[in-house]
């Protein structure tokens, strides 16, 4: 029998549609897409114990599609977020024996695809990293800040979702060194609470806030030229 990751490039190849995008997960008759249910998880998370074939495919079929979206929110290129997709179906596959009774199986995945995402991010080369300490406000003697704050100008929601304000906070984003550029992703970026971050990242849940606010800072002071009135 094949070993996992070429098993998985021929499961990943056949559930591909021309765009070279993943096939979406199974519908319902809402259209929306199909999620297991805790039972079903158990009965596919057994079959993938067995390495049976057809449990692998059933796996990539229902969570392809929503890994990849988490993927594309965290990477900047098309590759690099198939890259993610591919060595965290490889990860859970290998480590299949190590999922805990009783955790739902779309939440495990997720957190392997986000340590995959990171892993890219660290790997990859990218712009030089600015200081943290040079995008930081300063403050005087009497604790007040050394230059004006601007104040921001209130941006449409058209104007935010555009792929001109998009590329810009990912620029902003990018820049930041890598410690600071893992707590925004995740916590503002997946949406994970300071916990769920600290797991991921191995570090403390106080970590976490004092880097997200020393980030959060750091990208006002990289987006001031956008947004600034």
């Amino acid at each position: 029998m094949p070993g996992i990751p070429v098993r998985l490039q021929r499961i990943l190849k056949k559930n591909q549609i021309p765009s070279g995008r993943p096939i979406e997960p199974t519908q319902n008759d809402s259209g929306e897409p199909q999620r297991l249910e805790a039972a079903e998880e158990l009965s596919l998370v057994a079959a993938l114990r067995r390495k049976e074939p057809a449990a692998q495919e059933t796996l990539v079929r229902n969570y392809s599609g929503r890994l990849l979206s988490t993927a594309r929110r965290l990477l900047p290129c098309e590759p690099d977020c198939h890259d993610a997709l591919q060595e965290a179906f490889i990860s859970a596959l290998q480590g299949i024996d190590q999922f805990a009774h009783g955790a739902r199986l779309g939440t495990w995945l997720h957190r392997i695809l986000v340590n995959a995402c990171l892993t890219i991010l660290r790997t990859r080369s990218r712009r030089p990293e600015t200081a943290i300490e040079e995008l930081l406000p300063t403050f005087d003697a009497t604790s007040h800040q050394s230059q004006r704050v601007a104040a921001w100008r209130n941006p449409t929601s058209e104007q935010l979702e555009s792929e001109e304000a998009r590329a810009m906070i990912r620029r902003a984003i990018d820049a930041l060194p890598d410690e600071f550029r893992a707590v925004v992703l995740l916590r503002d970026i997946e949406e994970l609470d300071t916990e769920a971050t600290a797991a991921i990242l191995q570090i403390t849940p106080g970590a976490v806030k004092t880097r997200l606010h020393r980030a959060r800072q750091a990208l006002r002071t990289l987006l001031n030229p956008y947004f600034a009135e």
